[in-house]
């Protein structure tokens, strides 16, 4: 018996897709069909990362894949590529398309396009509580006669229609619809499809219908063999009679004057008319009292006064409750973790485990780990919820909106911005977020620029010195609050230096015209916790721990042989230390601390111990009782407020870790953008280093 994958779907389940505009609630439909058998990857035998999961329904499986939001099957984004590939293969037995009921015509643009694809498609008009509350009112049964497809009303968040909508599927995937939807498109194009549809019915094992694929054709030839041939196979180039009809094709259209451009302008013309032709009164609007809240909220949001005021104090809020609410939990990690050293030690006694290999494991590999789970789990997982919390509410959007005029300015678009937001909590996850930017050029320069940004690992070493500098290692309700506002302000300094560097990118190796920026704006909507809780504590935090673990691991092992091998007299990290230091000096720093930096490439939360570590000139990883004592240490090894300012800068702007570089040569696929994403940084951080540096001196001189 072959044990199935965790993360592969049951060979004899049916296959239903997921598909639809972004923020019409597909994610919700998902979560409530498949509950917490759930999971996110690559489709078996696909380049194609979707979330999929599944669920059971009179005694049958279903694997549900969750496609990425789409407007249409001419993919303009890499996320869209993905869901038009997926739908192209015609893996899935049955399409479930999920629609906003509040806008249904602008849906339905996207419905035509899959149900010319494959007939086995059912449209989910979700959020029929909030049409009501707008006063909105749909005729589903009329607009399912004319389509002649199954329409189902549903507000998934309160699973109403969730019963419906699984009989449908299983009655498609059962019992194929054997009709489709038929568009009527301009005699000339009409005519042209016949052409192609001819020839096409001659060919063998076709996955799709000969209309389908001529209409495939006609956008784009090229594209639809090539696709055509990757998923099923079939190679249409050397088909002389697909290939003739494409010649006499292009004939036709060439005697009247069609180009490709009018071509595939006329096709969506024609799906317009079509789609407002289907919806012709099928919603009609009553009367309602009841304020928009949404156009509310957007007045103070979206104000050019007050938006971006209230975007820095909900930033500010976010960062003191991370910075808060992060103690305890750590604290507790802390404890647990590093008092298991002990009993490690004693299992490998008993094992007999010599005893400089048990000291390498349990004071090197252990107290890695222990550190980097202790530091970065806490602020992670309370810091993505927060942000996915915002997500959900629907404000995030408008964050985009109104830094999408500043980013313009340096060349990109406002998506940047949430990217950018991401990296507040891991460079890798907004590495990852990066795809949601149409443009390859515009989303480059976001996943160059996101380690511009502190992520959760550098916040412990920012907050550490703004206390120990700036705030007198003070404590309360006042000092976390000032070094919260302190934080901000740094994080505000990050953002326009990544503003500025993704200028010059812009303007030099990556030039072009910034995009247009169509960013939908859903309503602001309730948000659901505890499913929020639970997939960004998934989705996001153990997926970031998990990678992070898996290169601190070595880590451990690499500080422990530098800090406990010697020569001459002196540790090998003594002595990379004191080769470090005159170079170090230039930047306002000292060797150790540089070199902490260096040993900090898997996790920037371990930058601090070996700086604690190499000054007490200790065997392994350390940290102090009190900010006051480490203060005191600090001071005593020569730090200044010069030094102070130069490390705040310097673990602002300085090489990605590990995690997000790996990330980057994955999203990238290149060698050439990852080491560009690891000098870019690094040069920012050691030129402002070496500015302040001199800065000092200037001042020193004066005075």
């Amino acid at each position: 018996m072959v044990k199935k994958k965790k993360n592969e779907p049951q060979k004899d389940a049916f296959v239903v897709a997921l598909a639809g505009n972004p923020n019409v609630g597909k994610s919700t439909v998902f979560n409530a069909l498949t509950g917490m058998h759930q999971h996110t990857g690559n489709w078996p035998g696909k380049t194609v990362s979707n979330a999929f999961g599944s669920y059971t329904y009179q005694n049958k499986a279903y694997t549900l894949v969750d496609l990425p939001g789409t407007y249409s099957l001419s993919a303009h984004s890499e996320e869209e590529k993905h869901a038009d590939d997926f739908l192209f293969s015609l893996e899935s037995n049955a399409v479930a398309v999920v629609c906003d009921a509040t806008c249904l015509l602008r849906n339905l643009h996207l419905v035509l396009q899959i149900a010319e694809l494959t007939p086995n498609t059912v449209v989910c008009v979700n959020l029929m509580d909030e049409a009501k509350h707008k006063g909105l009112s749909l005729d589903l049964d009329l607009l399912s006669k004319r389509l002649s497809l199954p329409v189902i009303p549903m507000a998934a968040r309160s699973k109403k229609g969730l019963g419906e909508l699984k009989d449908t599927l299983a009655q498609l995937a059962q019992a194929p619809n054997p009709s489709a939807t038929r568009i009527p498109y301009p005699e000339t194009i009409e005519h042209a499809v016949g052409i192609l549809e001819n020839a096409l019915e001659s060919l063998p094992d076709l996955p799709l219908s000969p209309r389908a694929l001529a209409l495939q054709m006609l956008k784009n030839a090229e594209e639809a063999e090539k696709t055509l041939l990757s998923f099923s196979g079939v190679a249409l180039a050397e088909a002389e009679n697909v290939q003739k009809a494409l010649l006499e094709v292009e004939t036709e259209l060439n005697k009247a004057g069609i180009s490709k451009e009018q071509l595939r302008e006329d096709m969506g013309e024609a799906l317009v008319r079509a789609a407002e032709g289907f919806m012709e009164g099928i919603v009609t609007e009553a009367p309602t009292k009841k304020k928009d809240f949404s156009r509310t909220a957007d007045r103070i949001f979206m104000s050019k006064t007050v938006g971006i005021p209230v975007m820095l104090l909900l930033l500010l809020l976010v960062f003191w409750i991370t910075i808060v609410g992060a103690n305890y939990p750590s604290e507790m990690l802390s404890n647990l973790l590093f008092g298991m050293e002990e009993k490690l030690l004693a299992f490998f006694t008993y094992c007999g485990v010599s005893p400089w290999l048990r000291e390498l494991l349990v004071f090197g590999l252990w107290r890695v780990l222990s550190w980097v789970v202790a530091v970065m789990l806490p602020p992670m997982a309370i810091f993505f919820p927060m942000f996915t919390l915002l997500e959900d509410l629907g404000y995030l959007p408008r964050v985009a909106f109104n830094l999408d005029h500043q980013f313009r300015k340096a060349g990109t678009c406002g998506k940047q911005s949430l990217t950018m937001c991401m990296g507040f909590g891991c460079n890798a996850v907004g590495v990852t977020g990066c795809r949601i930017i149409d443009s390859p050029r515009e989303r480059l320069i976001a996943v160059l620029t996101n380690s511009l940004v502190p992520c959760n690992g550098r916040f412990p070493i920012l907050i550490s010195i703004i206390t120990m500098f700036f705030l007198g290692a003070s404590s309360g309700f006042s000092a976390s609050l000032a070094s919260s506002v302190l934080l901000t302000l740094t994080i505000v300094f990050s953002v326009l230096v990544t503003q500025l560097v993704s200028k010059i990118l812009s303007k030099t190796i990556l030039k072009g015209i910034p995009s247009s920026f169509t960013l939908e704006l859903p309503p602001y909507r309730k948000p659901q916790i505890g499913k929020v809780i639970i997939r960004s504590i998934f989705d996001r935090t153990l997926f970031v721990l998990g990678r992070a673990v898996a290169v601190a691991a070595p880590a451990g092992i690499l500080i422990w042989l530098l800090s406990n091998l010697s020569y001459g007299g002196e540790t090998l990290l003594a002595h990379c230390a004191t080769f470090l230091d005159p170079f170090a000096h230039w930047l306002g720093l000292d060797g150790v601390i540089l070199l902490a930096f260096i040993l900090g490439l898997p996790a920037n939360e371990i930058v601090f111990p070996i700086i604690i570590m190499a000054y007490l000139s200790a065997g392994s990883l350390l940290e102090f009782d009190s900010l006051t004592q480490l203060h005191a240490l600090l001071i005593g090894n020569g730090w200044t407020i010069e030094t102070a300012i130069c490390v705040m800068l310097f673990a602002l702007m300085h090489w990605p870790c590990s995690t997000t570089l790996l990330t980057i040569q994955k999203e990238t696929k290149s060698f050439k953008w990852t080491a560009l994403s690891f000098l870019i940084p690094t040069v920012c951080g050691l030129f402002s280093c070496f500015l302040v540096h001199l800065l000092f001196l200037g001042i020193h001189a004066i005075f």
